[in-house]
């Protein structure tokens, strides 16, 4: 007979916007990063605009006690900016670099240099195989005058695409990143009705956030209210998605954004809010045998049976 194996895990996402020497309070601004993500303890961490390396082994380093495994993907001239910390075991990994993503003589933008990509990483979490990804669309710039919403819309196809053919196998489907698109954009429709992706916000039982789930708002002192033109309050671009398989049912029990500065500090933790998603996993599978449980089970992880 079949248990019910009940899971929790906690995601958490971020846009760091940690481009070194351009970023105010870079340095400043990871070590809060760092200090933040020791004691929450989240179970698994998608940082995206790590541009720098060095900020990424400082953060591995700060982060080897409570997430012992980590990959920063590589791709273009100054990298992807995506990063992955996790409790559990990383399996595999691999990146897949959008095929249309801005125009190198737009220098200022910095986007074509960066290589603009999705990272998927595969790991156990309870006997249960999660694909987890990681990624970041070309920024919009403006919404009136939008010269990259091709390239939004083209790399929002190819990312559903990747989405539906490396996860086949897996029983939990988990994706955090910086889209850039609101949530009724053609691009994030797409990704969404293809993949079968939910998105926390909407699903979530209980909230405690910014207004409506906005994850770049103009209560942050680093955005400008031209940014943000015509939107006065903010807008919603940052998500944690996920799905679940016919082995396993997931829910969103709880999220959460940041809103502006960290209390006890002057600073935000960067020009985006930080997401975190407090998943449930519901698996209908064979109980596994003493043994195989043992080994498979990822330590850190909160696991309840209802037999």
């Amino acid at each position: 007979m079949a248990n019910k194996d009940c899971v929790g895990v906690r995601v958490f996402s971020l846009n760091c916007w940690g481009i070194r020497y351009l970023s105010k309070h870079c340095s400043q601004r990871y070590q809060m990063i760092g200090e933040m993500l020791c004691k929450e303890q989240h179970d698994i961490v998608l940082l995206q605009e790590v541009w720098s390396e060095k900020d990424f082994l400082y953060l591995k380093t700060k982060l080897t006690s409570t997430h012992p495994h980590s990959h920063y993907f590589k791709s273009g001239v100054i990298g992807s900016g995506l990063a992955i910390f996790s409790k559990h075991r990383i399996h595999d990994t691999f990146l897949y670099r959008y095929s249309l993503n801005g125009y190198p003589y737009m220098a200022h933008h910095g986007d074509w240099f960066g290589g603009k990509a999705v990272g998927m990483a595969i790991l156990n979490l309870a006997g249960l195989t999660a694909n987890v990804y990681v990624t970041h669309l070309h920024a919009e710039y403006s919404r009136e005058k939008d010269s990259y919403l091709s390239h939004r819309v083209v790399q929002a196809w190819e990312l559903q695409q990747f989405i539906r053919h490396t996860s086949t196998g897996a029983d939990v489907v988990i994706v955090g990143g910086d889209l850039n698109m609101h949530p009724q954009d053609l691009g994030c429709r797409l990704l969404m009705s293809y993949t079968g992706l939910r998105d926390s916000y909407v699903e979530t039982a209980k909230f405690d956030g910014c207004e409506n789930g906005m994850t770049l708002i103009a209560d942050n002192l680093f955005i400008s209210k031209n940014e943000l033109i015509p939107f006065e309050k903010g807008i919603r671009i940052d998500y944690i998605l996920f799905k679940g398989s016919s082995k396993t049912d997931i829910y969103c029990d709880f999220m959460s954004t940041t809103k502006g500065s960290v209390p006890g500090h002057v600073l935000p933790y960067s020009d985006h809010e930080a997401l975190t998603a407090e998943l449930r996993l519901e698996s209908h599978i064979p109980a596994q045998t003493g043994s195989d449980k043992t080994q498979d089970t990822p330590t850190g992880i909160s696991t309840m049976n209802a037999r």
